[in-house]
């Protein structure tokens, strides 16, 4: 059974103690982390912008910063680095960065955490690998990969039974059309293992960022099915021995319980932000401008 807890709009809520917390309070306790993973749906600008203010208020820790993106394949790293040195403007950037291949949501919904890592001088880290490696291990298995073509990760530790169950519900469950029909069924293990390539992906990247500066904190930009309870990304830290991991998470309801907590603190977005922001043409110049 759970309980339903309101939860206000603008506000903070820790699901382990089931109370609001307080922001400051909160970003400081995250700036002793080792990795603060916020968890995104790819394609709201609103949940975007509470990104680019999460990582605002760790900077304002005064902790070293690293931001790592589920949206690059490390193979793109040079376009990241040139692009945080000035070397490169927007356009350049996302054209050597083969954003309408790797991902091709509206590139507006990242700019603005980009320009942030340019600005600030926060360095910015490739944590996915290449698409055809994910395909391969869900069909293959991962022992018959070559090494030379693992693209730098190590295995994943399995899934447990917890996450393959949550892995099943959220893609549907026993559908009509579906071979599985159960979390346990062997039909359901080529999904499970793409998924956990991913999530290794992005841990072991998370890992490298954290081995070139152990002193930093890398805050990473990663769709939340990957972060829910622990499953995912989290769990293959963990196994990585990166145990000082937070995931924070926006919401646009009430807190429900639940036995295990969903993520270490929960935002309410303010849904009336949802939208994405109309461009206007700007007004003309006052004369003594012009």
């Amino acid at each position: 059974m759970t309980d339903t807890i309101p939860h206000p709009a603008g506000t903070w809520l820790e699901p382990r103690t089931r109370s609001l917390v307080d922001h400051a309070d909160l970003m400081a306790r995250m700036g002793k982390q080792q990795a603060v993973l916020l968890g995104e749906t790819h394609d709201r600008f609103d949940i975007h912008r509470w990104q680019l203010h999460v990582a605002a208020g760790l900077l304002a820790t005064g902790r070293r910063l690293v931001m790592g993106f589920e949206m690059f394949p490390r193979r793109v790293q040079p376009a990241l680095d040139a692009f945080v040195a000035g070397e490169l403007d927007a356009d350049a950037f996302l054209e050597k960065a083969e954003w309408k291949t790797v991902w091709n949501f509206d590139p507006d919904l990242y700019l603005p955490l980009f320009h942030f890592c340019r600005q600030f001088k926060v360095p910015m880290r490739a944590l996915n690998c290449y698409r055809a490696l994910v395909t391969r291990v869900g069909k293959e298995g991962w022992d018959a990969i070559p090494a030379e073509e693992r693209d730098g990760l190590t295995p994943a530790k399995p899934a447990t039974m917890e996450y393959r169950q949550y892995l099943f519900d959220v893609t549907g469950g026993a559908r009509p059309d579906r071979e599985a029909k159960s979390a346990d069924h062997l039909a359901f293990d080529r999904f499970v293992r793409a998924q956990q390539t991913w999530d290794r992906a992005f841990a072991c990247n998370i890992a490298y960022a954290l081995e070139d500066d152990p002193e930093a904190l890398v805050i990473g930009i990663i769709g939340r099915g990957h972060l829910e309870y622990g499953y995912g990304t989290p769990f293959q830290l963990d196994d990585l021995a990166i145990t000082r991991v937070s995931v924070l998470l926006p919401s646009d309801e009430d807190f429900e319980s639940e036995e295990t907590p969903i993520a270490d603190a929960i935002f309410r977005l303010d849904t009336s932000d949802r939208a994405q922001p109309q461009r206007r043409d700007p007004p003309p110049l006052p004369e003594q401008h012009r």
